[in-house]
C-alpha cells in the first residue's frame, strides 16, 4: 500500500464521492440531464460521457505492448473460454436471473435481457488494469467481443426477446437493430480510444525510446485513467440522480439480478481460469471480460428502441451504476485471491 499514489490508495473513497456528487447533482439540478444529453455521439449516448469514456480508456490502451499481442492468440483455452462464457453463458444467465427475480416487469426484464447482450468493450480495460491483469489479453478479448457484437447482438437479441420466450411460452417482445448502429457504436467506444493508443505507442517507441516510453511517459500518462473514471461516475450518476431517489424500489428490484449476475459470472470466470491452470494475470482478464457489460450500447439501444423514458432505458442506465461499485470491490477481491492462491507466481 506504502507504494501506491494517493489516488489509487483511496480509490474506493473517491468513487464513493464521485457517486455522491452525481447523484447530489442529479437531484439539485432537475434539467441538468437535459444539458447533458444536448450533444450527443451516438442515440442514447451524451458527449460528456462519451469524453469521459476516452480520457478513461486511451491510457489504458496506449500501455499495451501491441507487438506481444501474436502470443495471446495463441492460447486458445482463454480464446475459447472467454468466447463461451460472454457469448453463451452471461446471455443465459442474465435471461434467466431476469425471468425469475422481474416476472412482474416486463420493461425492466427486456432492459436487463439486453444489458447481458452488450459485452464490455470499455470499461472493463481499467477493471483489468487496477487488478493487475493482462493488458495485452485484455486486448485481444476486448477486440474480439467487439467483433462478435456486431455479428451477433441482433441475432441473440431476436433468440432472447423472441424465439427462446415463445419456446418456453412466455411472453416475447420485439427487438430490431441494425448491424450498422452496432459496428458505429463500437467504431466509436473502442475504435478512436484503440487507434490513439497504439499511435501513441508508435509514435513514442520510434522518437525516444521503448525506455522512455514506459518509465518516462507512461507513469505521467496513467493517472488519467482514473481521473476519466471518476468523470464518467459524475456524470453517469448525474444524468439518473433524480429518477435513483425519487424510484428507489423500482432501482433496488433491478439492481438485484445485476448483482447475482455480476457474482455468477465474475466468479465463475475466475474459477475456470484457475481450473484451466492460467496464470492469474490471465484469471483475472477472463473473470473481468466475463462480468464487464458494454453499458453504452445497452443504454444506446434501450432508448432508441424503446425510448428515453421508458423501463427498458431505466434498466439500462441502472447497469453501469451496479456495475461500478461492484466491479471495484471485484478488484480486491482479485488482488486478495492473487497473493492467496498465486503466491509462488508473484514470487517469480
Amino acid at each position: 500500500m506504502s507504494r501506491l499514489s494517493f489516488l489509487d490508495r483511496f480509490l474506493p473513497v473517491w468513487i464513493l464521492t464521485a457517486m455522491a456528487i452525481g447523484i447530489g447533482l442529479g437531484r439539485v439540478l432537475p434539467n441538468l440531464n437535459r444539458s447533458l444529453n444536448a450533444v450527443q455521439v451516438t442515440s442514447g449516448t451524451s458527449l460528456p460521457i462519451f469524453i469521459g469514456l476516452l480520457v478513461m480508456m486511451y491510457p489504458v490502451l496506449a500501455k499495451v505492448r501491441y507487438g506481444q499481442l501474436n502470443t495471446v492468440t495463441r492460447d486458445f483455452r482463454m480464446l475459447i473460454s472467454s468466447l463461451i462464457l460472454n457469448w453463451i453463458v452471461g446471455p443465459a444467465v442474465m435471461f434467466a436471473l431476469a425471468w425469475l427475480l422481474l416476472p412482474d416487469q416486463p420493461a425492466y426484464r427486456t432492459g436487463l435481457i439486453i444489458v447481458g447482450l452488450a459485452r464490455c468493450i470499455a470499461m472493463v480495460l481499467i477493471w483489468n488494469d487496477l487488478s493487475c491483469g493482462d493488458r495485452e489479453a485484455a486486448a485481444v478479448l476486448v477486440a474480439l467481443n467487439s467483433l462478435f457484437q456486431i455479428l451477433m447482438f441482433s441475432v441473440l437479441g431476436y433468440f432472447y426477446l423472441v424465439t427462446l420466450p415463445g419456446w418456453l411460452g412466455l411472453p416475447t417482445h420485439g427487438l430490431y437493430l441494425s448491424v450498422g448502429r452496432i459496428a458505429e457504436t463500437v467504431a466509436i467506444f473502442l475504435g478512436i480510444p484503440l487507434v490513439a493508443g497504439f499511435l501513441t505507442r508508435l509514435i513514442g517507441e520510434r522518437t525516444r525510446g521503448r525506455t522512455w516510453y514506459e518509465e518516462k511517459f507512461l507513469p505521467r500518462l496513467g493517472p488519467f485513467a482514473l481521473y476519466g473514471l471518476l468523470y464518467t461516475i459524475v456524470i453517469l450518476f448525474a444524468l439518473q440522480g433524480h429518477t435513483i431517489t425519487t424510484h428507489p424500489g423500482d432501482v433496488a428490484r433491478i439492481a438485484l439480478p445485476l448483482l447475482a449476475y455480476f457474482a455468477i459470472m465474475w466468479f465463475g470466470a475466475f474459477l475456470l481460469g484457475r481450473r484451466l491452470g492460467l496464470r492469474y494475470e490471465r484469471t483475472a482478464t477472463l473473470a473481468f471480460t466475463a462480468a464487464g457489460n458494454n453499458f453504452e450500447l445497452a443504454i444506446a439501444v434501450a432508448i432508441g428502441v424503446f425510448g428515453v423514458t421508458s423501463g427498458e432505458a431505466l434498466a439500462g442506465v441502472v447497469g453501469p451504476l451496479i456495475e461500478v461499485p461492484v466491479l471495484v470491490s471485484l478488484v480486491y477481491v482479485a488482488l486478495w485471491a492473487r497473493r492467496r492462491y498465486f503466491n509462488q507466481e508473484v514470487a517469480r
